[in-house]
């Protein structure tokens, strides 16, 4: 006999509240996409009136940054919708069906609860925003930061009918008084919390994002909760400085790249010009031992000198290789291990979404950064391809035919426009033409006109979804930094920065110990906390401390993104193996033996790009 009644009205609630949440998202990735396009126009009409017609445009930067902050929160909206924002699954991935589904049901009831929470400070916030006027435009910044009241208010919806439209009534009722349990818990406790001190830093960050993590609540959501309830119940600082802090990290106009270089990464891909540079490098090495595995580092080095996302890096180049390699004789799992090590290993080269927002919140040149990163990745490389030297020496390639050198050299001449386009992206950066948020417009008009005109593949039905995918995972990203930027600031201003800074500096060893620390601490992060909440919530409280210690922070950010790299591409927490599984079709079980070698070579790499720190700075 069944435990459980099911009540009709369930099905009928569930299907009501699955329609309505398909209309709110039609209805906000419309206009998310249209900002995307928005946004390229803005930019490139930027360049083009500043250096060929030699007239800037005052205005575009504030119209960008307007438009940007709506993207991003649009973006974070259709995230919500789509179940992407970044959570860790590992633990919860494990429990029965109804267990995961109850606290799935949980990191939806907590999302509501932050969002209930900030509202009226955020609808505050956009109000005292009216007396700031855009000195451009001329218009009150109201403008602009309505975007984030109105994008609370339209997830606080999409929560509401993923509430309604998962599970039973029943179950999803326990969910939101739980949530509500222990929110009225610790409101009742705001008197003790006062009188606590710097041990609340414990309870709320530590204790708190820890749980809310282990849990599955998304990492922007448990830094948010943590952040509003530390300000809110244990200082006398107003809710709404937590809503500045939060637009200062999400609107920074450097961060404005982040959606650009996403979808440029998904043009390359569907223009074809990611599988012109995979052949030339295949007709070129596909018939010595081990080739197409060299091939595929040597692609992921390439691609990700275009696109900034990984995701996007990974997706345009195992589709292509990947039945070759099988059909070799190659194993699931080693290939899985290897994309996800790749993954790792390109991290530090431009334009990736990590530099861009490292140099946002530690002030580090980005011009600085893109021409760092460069050899270290090399570095990284050069040890994984030495792993694929070994496993693969014996490989037997009596059925494979070496490429005609005019093969090679038509493979060659296929690739050479799409081969060509991260130098283009470079020396519009480095000469000046654009600056590292701009440039990816030029990057996207040259992939359009090479799509169209050279490569003759572009689907224009494949546009939209593009461009919505591109608003989601922005707005996921963003969503993180806005998150992690207010927690660091709450950081700081507790004194905790003061103190850490105090910790490194006492350490025996100076430098070397300080980057060995950094190394440590950034692999674990990268593991549990994603790699871009890491960088923003502890870059600013540790690239101070580097430069006093003696420690070059271009040199100092190559270390610590290739230590976080590390954490968020290795089994069994980081997200980005199971990333690198789902765009495979592998089991991560197949990949969790053969990815030992790969990250025991990307961690002797990172040792000699940390003990040499010229293979940072030497091009500099």
């Amino acid at each position: 006999m069944s435990l459980h009644t099911h009540d009709p009205s369930d099905a009928t609630g569930r299907a009501w509240a699955v329609k309505a949440s398909a209309l709110l998202g039609w209805l906000t990735e419309i206009p998310a996409a249209a900002l995307v396009v928005a946004e390229i126009l803005v930019l490139l009409a930027g360049v083009i009136f500043r250096y060929a017609l030699h007239k800037p445009l005052i205005w575009s930067d504030e119209l960008a940054s307007m438009l940007f902050l709506w993207l991003s929160m649009f973006g974070a909206v259709i995230a919500l919708n789509r179940g992407e924002h970044m959570r860790m699954t590992a633990i919860v991935g494990m429990m029965k069906p109804r267990a995961r589904a109850f606290f799935d049901m949980i990191a939806i009831a907590s999302a509501v609860a932050f969002l209930l929470m900030i509202l009226h400070p955020a609808i505050e916030y956009a109000q005292e925003e009216a007396y700031v006027v855009m000195p451009a435009l001329e218009i009150p910044n109201t403008w602009r930061a309505a975007a984030i009241p109105v994008g609370t208010v339209l997830m606080l919806m999409v929560g509401l009918f993923k509430l309604a439209q998962h599970a039973t009534t029943r179950d999803t009722l326990l969910a939101i008084l739980v949530v509500a349990a222990i929110v009225g818990g610790f409101y009742a406790l705001g008197p003790v919390f006062l009188k606590l001190g710097n041990y609340n830093l414990l309870i709320f960050f530590l204790f708190g994002v820890g749980v809310m993590v282990l849990m599955a609540v998304p990492i922007a959501f448990s830094f948010g909760i943590a952040t509003f309830a530390y300000i809110a119940l244990s200082t006398h600082t107003p809710s709404m400085v937590v809503i500045g802090r939060f637009d200062e990290g999400m609107g920074h106009l450097i961060l404005l790249a982040v959606p650009l270089f996403v979808f440029l990464g998904q043009l390359i891909e569907m223009t074809g010009m990611a599988k012109a540079m995979v052949a030339f490098l295949a007709s070129l090495l596909g018939h010595v031992r081990g080739g197409l595995h060299y091939v595929l580092v040597g692609a992921m080095y390439l691609v990700s000198g275009i696109s900034g996302s990984k995701a996007a890096d990974m997706a345009a180049v195992a589709p292509v290789l990947f039945p070759e390699m099988t059909k070799r004789g190659a194993k699931p799992g080693d290939l899985v291990a290897l994309l996800s090590a790749t993954g790792a290993q390109t991290e530090t080269i431009p334009p990736s979404i990590v530099l861009i927002t490292i140099g946002s919140v530690t002030g580090v040149s980005i011009a600085a950064l893109f021409t760092g990163g460069l050899l270290p990745a090399l570095v990284l490389a050069v040890a994984l391809c030495t792993v694929v030297w070994w496993r693969y020496r014996h490989e037997d390639l009596s059925g494979v035919a070496k490429a005609s050198w005019g093969e090679v050299g038509r493979a060659f001449i296929i690739s050479v426009p799409a081969i060509a386009l991260p130098f283009v992206i470079r020396a519009a950066v480095i000469e000046g033409v654009a600056t590292a948020t701009e440039v990816s417009t030029i990057g996207i008009v040259y992939s359009v006109v090479a799509g169209l005109l050279i490569y003759r593949r572009f689907d224009f039905r494949r546009l939209f979804p593009m461009l919505v995918d591109t608003a989601a995972l922005s707005g996921a990203i963003l969503f993180i930094i806005g998150a992690a930027t207010g927690m660091a600031w709450a950081l700081t201003q507790s004194g905790f920065s003061n103190a850490l800074a105090e910790a490194m500096r006492a350490l025996p060893g100076g430098a070397a110990s300080f980057l060995a620390v950094s190394i440590v601490a950034f692999v674990v992060l990268g593991s549990v906390l994603e790699g871009i909440p890491a960088i923003v919530l502890f870059g600013p409280l540790l690239f101070p401390i580097a430069r006093q210690v003696g420690v070059n922070e271009v040199h100092y950010s190559m270390v610590v993104i290739l230590a976080m790299g590390m954490g968020l591409f290795a089994p069994p927490f980081g997200v980005g193996y199971y990333a690198a599984c789902a765009i495979s079709r592998i089991s991560p079980d197949a990949g969790m033996k053969p990815i030992v070698g790969y990250m025991i070579a990307l961690l002797v790499g990172l040792i000699i790009v940390a003990a040499v720190p010229w293979i940072s700075t030497g091009f500099l």
